[in-house]
C-alpha cells in the first residue's frame, strides 16, 4: 500500500495491521500470547522501562497484539494515542483512577449507561462530587461548573433512551473553561461520529459493542485526541511529564490505571475485535438501516405509546443528530401502551433475543427497569425518563422484512 496516500474509513482498517509489516506475511496481526518480552541486551531492557524507547516491558502493560489493536482504533477517532482496556467500564473507570483525586468535581450527563450511573455513584463516596444535568442543553452543564470541575463527560446517544447531549456547545465551553471533556462514543462509533470535531479531550469505546460486533470478546478503550492540554491539568505527576505535552494524560493513564489497577486486554479478546473491526462499517450500514425502518413502524402501530430514536422526526434533538452523526444508531427504545404486558410481547419474538448486550449481530430486546436499570430504583429510573415498560433495542443485521414481520407478529398475536 501507498503509505502516503489518504484512504477511505474501511480500506484504512481493514489494511492497517499490514501496513505496520506482521510476521511471515500474515494478514491479520498475530495473537501474541506471551506475557513476557526477552531482550538480548539489558541495557535495552531498562531503556524501554524508563520509556526511552518503544518496546513491550509485561503483558499487563502492553501486548503486540493489543497494541495493534490500539492503532486500529486510534486511526477510527483520529486520536494521537489509544488505550485498550478488559470491558468499557474498564477503560471508564481507568480516567477515575489516573486523573481524579479527593476533591475534584465531575459533571456529567444524568443521561447514562447504567454502570457508568453506578461508577459515578461509587465515585460521590469516595471524596470526589459528581454532579448530574441534562446535558441536551448547554446551559445546564455550564450551570453545575465549579472551580473543582476537572472533568464533563457525555455520552453521544444516551442508552436507553436516546437522549443526545449539546455536544459541540459544550465542546465549546470546556474549552473555554480549560476543562477535560471526555465522550462516550460507544452509541455512534467513529464510523457515525469522532467526538474530536467537537472538542472531545479523551473519547471512550466499548469495544465490546458495535466495533467487535459479534458478542464474542470484551473490550473498552480510551483516546487520546490531542485536543486537549494537558499542560493546565493539575493532578499530573511529575513522572509523567517527561514525555511530549500532549502525551502527558495517556502516559499516566497506562500507568496508574492499567499498570497499576490492572485491567488488562488480552491478546484473544482483542484479536477477535480487530477481526470484527473490519466490516464495523459495513455492520453500522445495515443496522442503522434497520433500525429506522423498525423504530418508524413501531412509531404508527396504535399499541406502542412511545418510540425513541434519533432517526424519528418526533426525536427532540433529530435535528442536532442529522448535523452531528452520519447515521442515527442502531439501538432505539419503545414504550407499550398501558395493558400490554411487556413480558408477554418479549416472549412472542421469535428472532429478536431477551438479552442485556448492544452492537451485535444480531437483535437483542431487553426490559429496561427490570434488569440493566433495577438497581438504581424506581425514583432515580424516573428522573431518566424510564418507564416501567420500556423496552431497549439493539438492532442487528437481519434481513429487514424478516425483522419488521418478527416485531409485527409479536404485536398481533
Amino acid at each position: 500500500m501507498n503509505d502516503k496516500k489518504t484512504y477511505g474509513f474501511t480500506t484504512t482498517i481493514l489494511h492497517n495491521d499490514r501496513r505496520k509489516g506482521i510476521e511471515h506475511g500474515s494478514l491479520h496481526k498475530p495473537v501474541h500470547t506471551s506475557v513476557a518480552f526477552g531482550y538480548s541486551d539489558a541495557r535495552q531492557l531498562a531503556s524501554v522501562f524508563q520509556g526511552k524507547e518503544p518496546g513491550f516491558r509485561y503483558g499487563r502493560q502492553g501486548n503486540p497484539t493489543v497494541s495493534a489493536l490500539e492503532d486500529k482504533v486510534n486511526q477510527m477517532e483520529d486520536g494521537v494515542a489509544t488505550l485498550c482496556f478488559a470491558t468499557g467500564m474498564g477503560a471508564i473507570g481507568a480516567v477515575v483512577q489516573a486523573l481524579l483525586r479527593a476533591g475534584d468535581h465531575v459533571v456529567s450527563s444524568a443521561f447514562l449507561f447504567g454502570n457508568t450511573n453506578s461508577l459515578w455513584q461509587t465515585v460521590s463516596n469516595q471524596g470526589m462530587a459528581v454532579s448530574f444535568v441534562d446535558a441536551t442543553d448547554v446551559a445546564n452543564v455550564a450551570a453545575a461548573i465549579t472551580p473543582q470541575t476537572r472533568i464533563v463527560f457525555v455520552e453521544t446517544i444516551a442508552n436507553p433512551r436516546t437522549q443526545i447531549a449539546d455536544l459541540a456547545k459544550i465542546g465549546e465551553l470546556c474549552r473555554e473553561k480549560g476543562i477535560l471533556y471526555i465522550v462516550d462514543n460507544t452509541m455512534t462509533t467513529p464510523y457515525l461520529f469522532r467526538p474530536k470535531a467537537v472538542g472531545a479531550g479523551l473519547v471512550v469505546n466499548a469495544l465490546t459493542k458495535s466495533i467487535g460486533g459479534h458478542g464474542n470478546a470484551l473490550g473498552g478503550s480510551l483516546t487520546d485526541t490531542g485536543v486537549f492540554d494537558w499542560t493546565g491539568y493539575p493532578n499530573i505527576v511529575e513522572n509523567y511529564k517527561k514525555a511530549a505535552p500532549r502525551l502527558w494524560g495517556i502516559a499516566q493513564i497506562r500507568a496508574k490505571a492499567l499498570r497499576d489497577f490492572g485491567g488488562s486486554l488480552g491478546p484473544e479478546a482483542a484479536h477477535h475485535i480487530a477481526v470484527g473491526a473490519e466490516t464495523m462499517a459495513l455492520r453500522m450500514e445495515r443496522t442503522c438501516s434497520n433500525a429506522l425502518a423498525l423504530a418508524t413502524m413501531l412509531q404508527a402501530d396504535p399499541r406502542v405509546a412511545a418510540v425513541y430514536y434519533p432517526g424519528l422526526a418526533s426525536h427532540p434533538q433529530h435535528a442536532l443528530a442529522s448535523d452531528l452523526f452520519r447515521s442515527y444508531g442502531s439501538l432505539f427504545s419503545f414504550e407499550l401502551k398501558d395493558g400490554i404486558d411487556c413480558f408477554d410481547f418479549l416472549n412472542r419474538l421469535n428472532l429478536a433475543i431477551p438479552a442485556s448486550n448492544l452492537g451485535d449481530t444480531r437483535t437483542l430486546v431487553i426490559p429496561v427497569a427490570h434488569t440493566i436499570f433495577y438497581e438504581m430504583g424506581a425514583e432515580r429510573r424516573a428522573s431518566m425518563g424510564i418507564a416501567e415498560s420500556l423496552i431497549r433495542v439493539s438492532v442487528g443485521i437481519e434481513d429487514e422484512a424478516d425483522l419488521l414481520d418478527d416485531f409485527q407478529s409479536a404485536l398481533d398475536a
